[in-house]
This record gives structure tokens, sequence and C-alpha cells, in this order.
């Protein structure tokens, strides 16, 4: 994995090196080369210090999130977060956090690195635990009264976890 994460930095770096000659783009500076290799796996070792509560999530949902997911994380425009348990058999799948994502440590990973769609990455990662937090709570994973740290996410079992199984092909050299 890490050397697929390697290989995309240098091809990017390639890229926007001759981008620059143009007058477009920029080559990437070191924080940027940092986050894009601080990938979290499904055990969720490579978590940060920081913890984060359901009711700080809820505020900065509202703040962050709401005008892309909705107020309840149900009502869009863009995709939906919340419900769709049972509906993955279905003729029409929801797939959102609680019905489809295999583990916790994914969802704190992509908030961390995709959102807010206008600003990916601004989030401290205090903010990422308490938004995952929030949505966990929302989907009926975790209490409501729930703090999320490296060690408490990392324990979060998701309800579709044993739908996923794992590619039996052997990893690239």
């Amino acid at each position: 994995m890490r050397e697929r994460v390697w290989l995309l930095v240098a091809l990017f770096a390639v890229n926007a090196a001759h981008a620059e000659g143009f007058g477009l783009g920029h080559a990437p500076d070191a924080e940027t080369l940092r986050t894009a290799d601080s990938a979290i796996g499904p055990r969720g070792v490579e978590l940060p210090p920081g913890r984060g509560s359901v009711a700080e999530g809820a505020q900065l949902y509202a703040q962050q999130c709401a005008a892309c997911h909705g107020a309840t994380g149900r009502e869009g425009p863009d995709p939906v977060l919340v419900g769709g348990q049972g509906s993955l058999a279905s003729d029409e799948p929801v797939q959102t956090i609680g019905s489809f994502w295999p583990y916790a440590t994914t969802v704190f990973d992509y908030i961390r690195r995709a959102m807010p769609f206008t600003a990916p990455g601004s989030l401290r990662d205090e903010q990422v635990y308490a938004l995952t937090a929030f949505l966990l709570a929302v989907n009926g994973v975790v209490p409501q009264d729930t703090v999320l740290d490296r060690s408490s996410l990392a324990a979060v079992r998701m309800p579709n976890r044993d739908a996923f199984t794992s590619d039996p092909r052997p990893r690239a050299p």
C-alpha cells in the first residue's frame, strides 16, 4: 500500500513540475506529502492522538457538513450519510456509514483527508474524532454519550463488517 501511495505522490510531483512550466499548479510541499502518506487502516494503529464527543461532533456537523449532507445526514444534496440499514440486499440499496462501511477507522480517515469538500484536510484531529463519533451515533453504531479516541475508535465494530471479504491476491513487490 505504501509503495502505491509513494508512486502516486511521485507521479503527482512530476506532473506538477511540468504544469508549473505552463503556469499551472505547484509542486507539493512537505506537509502535503506527509498528509498523503498518513493512511489509517482498518485496525487503526495509525490513528493520531486526540478525542472527540458526539455532542462536539453535532455542533461541528451543523457548521461544516449540513450544507452538503443535510441537517440530519439524510437529505443531501451530496451523498446520504445516515440510514439505509437493511437495504443493501434490496433492489435499491442505500450505502451509508451505518449500512455499508466495514470499518469505523476508515470513516475517520476519509473525513480527515477529504472533508469538508471546500477545504479538504483542514480539520484538526479532535474535530475528526468528534465528527466520526457524531456520524456513528446518528447511524446507531455507538451510544449518544460516546467519546472517541484512538483506542475506542479502533474497537468500534461496524454493522456491515462481516459482509466484506479480503482480497486473496498476493501483494505487488
